[in-house]
């Protein structure tokens, strides 16, 4: 599940922490990545776990319910969302149970927030539509917990509190372990039931490789790619960048020239991307002009056996340094957050 996505975003947030916390010991900071990294995995879990905290809630309030209609003689609710086939298959799961055992801090301790979200289901055109219609199957039922989860669920502002008080290492987890969990809804199998495999981990050890050389790379290198960056710009100066701009390059010449299998191009747009959610809102062209540069500048010096598009007729020229200080970290939401190195 631990993609390069997640990888880069990390080692960027790591990297910056250990220059910021003067922690210059890179075997206790790679420690740190790698813990980082699993806590990503940790909130896939933990949001899967949501689903079943919320039909737990379901069942709850249909029991109360129906209680009462036997005592009144009236007609009981439907249990068609108290027992969706996905959910409850969901809350077998051998995987997701094991996970849940090792937590101190569960659903249940966040019940409001749970009940809150239930309603809020309740009262949607997803909930209505679903209970209203007379298709009911496995696919019906699956479904339903892929809108619920698209619509209330990814996007959710009081949710996001609730993580970020469980863990610090989620701010900026959450986007992209979405796609994950999407993805998991979608393809399980009520044929697998309980035994039903989530995503791994890691997909395989190659991905931890490239964690661990990519970020031991960076701060290895450091001096050396501070000065392909000086090589590439005359009028270099370190005191009109954000200092989150220097990281972001450092760590791009260092995937570059550690992983010359990777396009140059996919490096370039990954890092510009990162720039645009953790620095100044001038970074993105800067840093973009600035490693093509560099990466040109490593290919004619031999430095670097990488294929790279064509020289266009006139060379792109570097813009200049965005004149600020120092870095904000920006989460996709627009909210500032300020990079931490350990969970409270």
């Amino acid at each position: 599940m631990i993609n390069r996505e997640i990888i880069r975003t990390k080692i960027v947030q790591l990297t910056y922490a250990y220059y910021q916390n003067g922690n210059k010991n890179i075997d206790s900071a790679e420690k740190e990545l790698f813990f980082s990294l699993s806590k990503a995995y940790d909130l896939y879990n933990y949001l899967l776990a949501l689903i079943v905290a919320v039909t737990k809630e379901a069942r709850r309030r249909n029991e109360v319910l129906t209680a009462r209609a036997q005592r009144e003689g009236t007609e009981a609710p439907s249990q068609k969302f108290a027992l969706n086939r996905f959910a409850l298959q969901l809350e077998e799961n051998k995987e997701l149970n094991e996970f849940v055992s090792t937590l101190k801090h569960t659903w249940n301790d966040d019940q409001e927030f749970v009940a809150k979200l239930y309603e809020l289901i309740e009262g949607s055109d997803i909930y209505q539509e679903y209970m209203a219609s007379t298709v009911d199957n496995y696919d019906a039922d699956r479904e339903l917990w892929r809108k619920i989860y698209r619509t209330l669920i990814q996007n959710n502002p009081d949710l996001d509190v609730v993580l970020e008080e469980v863990s610090l290492y989620w701010n900026d987890d959450k986007e992209i372990v979405d796609t994950f969990v999407l993805k998991t809804i979608k393809r399980f199998d009520e044929q697998n039931g309980a035994k039903q495999e989530l995503l791994p981990e890691w997909d395989s050890d190659e991905e931890k490789d490239f964690a661990r050389k990519l970020f031991r790379a960076a701060i290895l290198n450091a001096d050396e790619y501070q000065r392909y960056m000086s090589e590439a710009s005359r009028n270099w100066d370190f005191s009109r960048l954000a200092y989150m701009d220097v990281v972001i390059m450092q760590i791009a010449i260092a995937e570059m020239l550690t992983f010359p299998n990777i396009p140059i191009s996919v490096t370039i747009n990954e890092f510009v991307d990162l720039a645009k959610l953790y620095s100044t809102h001038k970074s993105g062209g800067y840093i973009n002009g600035m490693l093509d540069a560099i990466a040109r500048h490593l290919i004619d010096t031999g430095k670097l056996v990488k294929f790279i598009d064509p020289k266009p007729e006139k060379p792109a020229k570097v813009p200049k340094a965005p004149k600020v200080m120092k870095a904000v970290k920006v989460k996709p939401s627009g909210r500032k957050r300020i990079i931490r190195n350990k969970e409270e």
